[in-house]
């Protein structure tokens, strides 16, 4: 049976009343698998973190298990490559963490904030050619490696809960996605293995605001150009880049109050990036 997902609806509202009923189904099959492998990866990541990579995968793996369980097929993952469509969002998306990051750490570090240290690499040279060289071998061998734990968690969310949603007519779908996938982080943060600045509730906030916007940006890349890649490498990318340079690059009692995933420049930079992206024309591919 082939997924109708991303698919007209037959004629007359008995088709389209089926499609709606499809997808609810799906969202409430992907969510009962999801909860319990999740909380089994939570469980493991915090007494040992190299199962941080089962937990990344909790949502591909729910995903694999639901199409299983349903008889559907995987054409609506969009894992064709989209063709021009996709190498055009490729600068984008390796330059768009980049940028934040220089805004977001900058302003941090410029203002004294947050105090910048060059990390401590094989590469010994000044620390700007240190930081560029690194941010650069992040942008490429980085980004390649964390397609690794990406996919997992994108495989669920944009490849399949995203599009469930939609289907099943749930308001402002993008938004939702991005509210349930930072919902998802929170365990982590309030046990003390992720982002938290000196003040709980305060980072779980911005670590919201954050997670929310960047899941609006991937989605959008998801939905416009037909094809799942681009939220492959644009998750893979960040993690590489803010993770890996400019987090690594900042030190302080406070850095996690001011940068980082739950810090009020990050989260004020991606709020603005995903409103003036929203303010954009969007046209939807055939999923």
């Amino acid at each position: 049976m082939k997924s109708n997902v991303g698919r007209k609806p037959a004629a007359g509202s008995a088709g389209e009343k089926e499609r709606i009923r499809l997808a609810r189904r799906g969202l409430l099959v992907f969510f009962s698998m999801l909860l319990p492998l999740s909380v089994l990866g939570y469980v493991l990541t915090m007494k040992y973190p190299i199962f941080v990579l089962f937990l990344m995968w909790a949502p591909g793996l729910s995903s694999i298990f639901t199409r299983l369980l349903l008889h559907e097929g995987i054409k609506d993952i969009s894992l064709r490559f989209g063709g021009r469509r996709t190498w055009k969002t490729l600068p984008f998306v390796l330059l768009f963490p980049a940028v934040i990051g220089l805004v977001a750490y900058g302003v941090a570090w410029s203002t004294g904030l947050v105090q910048y240290v060059t990390p401590d690499t094989y590469i010994k040279a000044s620390p700007f050619v240190t930081f560029v060289s690194l941010l650069l071998i992040q942008m490429v061998v980085g980004t390649f490696v964390g397609l690794i734990g990406s996919v997992g968690e994108e495989l669920g969310w944009r490849g399949f809960m995203l599009t469930r949603l939609i289907d099943a007519r749930v308001p402002y779908p993008m938004l939702t996605s991005g509210v349930i996938w930072g919902i998802w982080h929170l365990p982590l943060m309030l046990g003390g293995q992720y982002y938290s600045g000196p003040y709980p509730v305060l980072s779980v906030l911005l670590f919201m605001i954050s997670v929310t916007s960047f899941g609006y940006m991937i989605g959008r890349l998801r939905l416009t150009t037909g094809s799942i890649w681009p939220a492959f490498f644009l998750h893979a990318s960040w993690n590489a880049i803010i993770q890996e340079v400019f987090d690594s690059s900042s030190k302080g009692k406070n850095a996690l109050l001011w940068t980082g995933e739950s810090g009020v420049f990050v989260a004020l930079a991606l709020l603005a990036a995903a409103w003036v992206i929203s303010r954009m024309p969007m046209r939807v591919r055939k999923l």
